[in-house]
């Protein structure tokens, strides 16, 4: 069994700070770095460490959309008692996220051994780094940008969500990657794609830490690195988000796309000469 040190917790919990929200893959860059520290990747407690520290980018997200959360979830109540709310766009897209949020959870809870074992690999890693760079580039040439954030339907949401499956399947391939790309081909512009990435990864992001916070803790992962990788994770997660909405308003995701191909290279090299294994 892997220990992480305090040390470790921080370092891991600034690159999930950084990394949850960008579509570069934090599963990934977590991989990454576990494996340049000597941690074994496919430890239970360090699945469990990483599944759990996400919780602390999620709350930093929570904060963040406060005021829209609020509103979402106030019209689904509204909605659940009054027939005429049921017609407000807020209500429809709670519901929306409910849905598409199904599909990612009944994959992640059948293929969990596979994901947890085979798929863990830093060869999986490095393969969905470089493939996930190409889908993104295709659909940012491919999207119109046409589409705002008011304009997005039940099959934009659950094209979106059923996205989020790549990314658990392949660590690597990106969460925000996989669903940016999704929403951009779908034709929302780039600030609507973010925030609808934003508010999917929200309620899956926070079942998987939930979920995994007992096998971490069963496993053997200590409380206080768990905690510090968390308090971490959130305060850099939330000027991660913040600048994210602010780039992706004015630039493409080339230099992401560009990113990626160099860390995908880069651990491929380190995998060959047998820097990590």
């Amino acid at each position: 069994m892997s220990t992480i040190s305090i040390g470790q917790a921080v370092a891991l919990g600034i690159i999930e700070g950084v990394t949850e929200f960008l579509p570069v893959s934090s599963t990934g860059h977590l991989k990454i770095a576990e494996g340049l520290m000597g941690i074994s990747v496919d430890d239970r407690a360090v699945v469990g460490f990483s599944a759990v520290i996400q919780v602390g980018a999620i709350a930093a997200a929570l904060v963040y959309f406060f005021r829209d959360i609020v509103r979402i979830v106030g019209a689904w109540f509204r909605g659940l008692g009054n027939r005429a709310e049921r017609h407000h766009h807020d209500y429809r897209f709670a519901w929306w996220v409910i849905y598409a949020t199904l599909p990612i959870v009944v994959v992640g809870l059948a293929a969990k051994p596979l994901i947890d074992s085979t798929l863990a690999s830093l060869w999986v890693v490095a393969g969905a780094l470089i493939v996930g760079s190409g889908v993104m580039w295709a659909a940012d040439q491919m999207g119109r940008h046409r589409r705002g954030e008011d304009d997005t339907t039940l099959n934009d949401a659950m094209w979106v969500g059923c996205s989020q499956i790549l990314a658990l399947l392949f660590p690597g391939f990106s969460r925000s990657g996989a669903t940016m790309s999704t929403a951009l081909i779908l034709d929302l512009d780039r600030v609507a794609a973010t925030r609808l990435s934003f508010f999917l990864g929200i309620p899956a992001l926070t079942g998987a830490g939930i979920y995994e916070l007992k096998d971490a803790i069963g496993s053997g992962a200590a409380i206080l690195p768990l905690a510090v990788g968390t308090v971490v994770s959130f305060a850099v997660a939330y000027a991660s988000i913040s600048w994210l909405l602010r780039f992706v308003a004015r630039h493409s995701f080339n230099s992401f796309v560009i990113y990626r191909i160099l860390v995908g290279a880069l651990l491929l090299g380190l995998l060959g000469a047998g820097v990590v294994g």
